[in-house]
């Protein structure tokens, strides 16, 4: 038996954790939303430039073929939505090679919903709705927040997360002894607000209730369309509870000419920052030219939802089988 054998998680959490999964069924059984399944291997991948992969050689003598473990189920899902599913959800394992830590493990489970004919403030009282049950009976919530990214970030920073300035930011650097910034960040706007944000703004947010930030830089835009009214802005929203963030949700691109330039941007950032290669999706590609429906999606990691629940400071605390005793 191996030194450093611990047993798994205390039956209370495996309680827990199957509550959680079936009250997220009965709220979305008694909203039609249909379950479904779909791959956790694939012949492509992301292209997000923040992301590693997990591959596997699929082997069949003659041929053989690198596949990828799923960082999400989204683009399987938007070819079911394609196909005329209407609204789907699913409860399933993602992986993303390289993170371990406090609120990270390379094997998680992800909550993933699109709701097609809703837009961002209707998925977004969706999902105050859905926590709203989850939390019931087990911790007591605060109303639920709704604030926009460039409000909440000069609230923190005084900088405008809209208007990049190389200089404001590296000032604003040096001022709150974070001169890493400059060098990690270099002229990408993108990663100066990721880096601010992480570290100046997240810990703010939630206390003790859900806060949904929205309106992210359309330089943040990732797979949602920019805002009809404001080109600056994303129509994109991001949750937090006590500083901890529990998921992600856009009102979905549907252009499929778009998405492929978006691909196409990423995988040149990828070969640029001299990241392993990726494999554009190209059935959902494929899939949106056919036709994908107006909607909105969100994934919520469901482990880090667990540990708001327990009260816990580490995602080991709710996996039965953390990587580490894997």
């Amino acid at each position: 038996m191996p030194e450093d054998w611990q047993p798994a998680c205390p039956l209370e959490l495996l309680r827990l954790r199957a509550q959680v999964f079936a009250d997220i069924r009965r709220f979305f059984s008694a909203r039609a939303v249909l379950e479904v399944e779909t791959p956790l291997l694939s012949h492509s991948s992301g292209t997000d430039p923040q992301l590693d992969f997990f591959t596997s050689d699929y082997c069949l003598p003659p041929r053989r073929r690198t596949l990828f473990l799923q960082t999400s189920p989204e683009f399987a899902m938007k070819r079911l939505l394609a196909s005329g599913s209407g609204s789907i959800y699913q409860i399933c394992k993602a992986f993303r090679n390289g993170e371990s830590g406090r609120f990270h493990n390379p094997e998680f489970t992800l909550l993933e919903w699109y709701r097609v004919g809703f837009m961002l403030p209707q998925l977004m009282d969706e999902i105050a709705e859905l926590i709203a049950v989850l939390f019931n009976g087990r911790k007591t919530l605060n109303p639920p927040q709704r604030i926009s990214y460039q409000e909440i970030f000069q609230r923190y920073t005084g900088l405008d997360p809209l208007v990049f300035s190389y200089q404001d930011y590296c000032a604003y650097a040096w001022d709150n002894n974070q001169p890493e910034a400059v060098s990690i960040c270099g002229n990408d706007h993108g990663l100066w607000l990721d880096f601010i944000f992480s570290h100046n703004v997240q810990p703010h947010l939630g206390e003790n209730t859900l806060c949904m930030v929205y309106s992210y830089p359309a330089c943040q835009s990732s797979l949602a369309r920019i805002n009809e009214s404001n080109s600056q802005v994303t129509d994109r929203v991001e949750i937090y509870i006590n500083g901890i963030e529990i998921g992600n949700g856009y009102y979905e691109l549907t252009d499929a000419k778009e998405q492929e330039r978006r691909f196409d941007k990423e995988i040149a950032i990828r070969r640029q920052r001299k990241r392993p290669v990726t494999v554009k999706d190209e059935h959902l590609i494929a899939a949106m030219e056919a036709g994908l429906p107006e909607c909105s999606g969100m994934a919520i990691g469901l482990d880090r939802l667990l540990m708001v629940l327990i009260s816990s400071a580490n995602i080991n605390d709710v996996l039965n089988f953390p990587i580490c005793r894997a």
